[in-house]
């Protein structure tokens, strides 16, 4: 892996994200820790994020959690209506999330990081 910074978007209680920071550590290179849950991303990394991803803040939802039934499921919500629901419960960002100079993907499957350290 070349020295281009990694920062990952990590849950130490999920099994992907904690799948894909053994295989950052396995391939070297400086990467930067971020616990989401405790330091939730702003609105503004949120969309700088989904631009990474190339995805829609629906896209990053994580619909099997109890937030989720709760306050949001069977409703049609816009993009900004999402960031806000994303903002608003941390808990609901799709992880682990690795960026990597422009690009970023979603760690599920875990390989999928090192396609993102592969390409350059």
């Amino acid at each position: 892996m070349s020295q281009i910074p990694v920062r990952i978007y990590h849950n130490r209680r999920c099994s992907k994200s904690r799948a894909a920071c053994q295989l950052l550590s396995q391939n070297g290179g400086p990467v930067e820790i971020i616990d989401y849950l405790e330091t939730p991303p702003k609105r503004d990394e949120l969309r700088l994020l989904l631009r990474q991803l190339d995805m829609p803040a629906a896209g990053l939802v994580r619909r099997g959690e109890a937030v989720f039934r709760q306050f949001y499921a069977g409703r049609t919500l816009s993009e900004d209506e999402w960031l806000d629901a994303l903002v608003a419960h941390p808990i609901l960002i799709e992880r682990p999330i690795v960026v990597r100079g422009d690009r970023a993907v979603v760690g599920r499957p875990p390989e999928k990081v090192l396609e993102l350290l592969q390409g350059e």
